[in-house]
């Protein structure tokens, strides 16, 4: 059991630096979309999106340790990790409970920025809309630049020579 304890509270603290680093990503690509440094963020989505399934696979590692503990206390696989907290033995349990909570509380905050980064890419993207719309006078009467079934609808700038748009 001891072993499996050790090597749940290692898959803990390594969950907790990984979600240490998303967060310091979704940071980052906070930055960069209040800059508008559209091929920057780019590089930043992939770099969250391989954060992320490092994560998963942590997580999942984490998760059969649990079960794993759960098994060795007696306790059915799918025992919360309260439960399996108050069996734990003594020296182990504040340890086991902080480590929960900072994680916790981290997936919190990700979850919140992630909320926060995607309502800025939101507002940008009304923004461009709008601007687009603006600069193009057949599809300002047309609303969205993508018609609800995904189709471009297709409209031609006025034929005008430089003269006369000059002029």
């Amino acid at each position: 059991m001891n072993e499996t304890l050790s090597n749940l509270i290692e898959a803990l603290r390594d969950e907790l630096k990984e979600y240490g680093e998303l967060l310091a990503l979704l940071d980052q690509q906070q930055g960069l979309i209040v800059q508008r440094a559209s091929e920057d963020l780019l590089g930043c989505v992939a770099r969250i999106e391989a954060e992320t399934e490092t994560l998963h696979e942590l997580r999942e590692r984490r998760d059969r340790l649990r079960c794993c503990l759960a098994l060795e206390l007696g306790c059915s696989p799918s025992c919360p990790f309260t439960e399996l907290i108050g069996l734990a033995p003594g020296d182990y349990r504040g340890l086991l409970q902080a480590l929960v909570d900072e994680n916790n509380q981290l997936l919190y905050r990700v979850q919140q920025r992630t909320r926060q980064n995607h309502l800025l890419l939101t507002r940008s993207m009304d923004l461009m809309q709008r601007l687009i719309r603006s600069l193009s006078p057949d599809s300002a009467s047309s609303g969205a630049v993508y018609s609800s079934n995904g189709v471009r609808p297709g409209f031609a700038l006025p034929c005008r020579g430089i003269y006369e748009a000059v002029g």
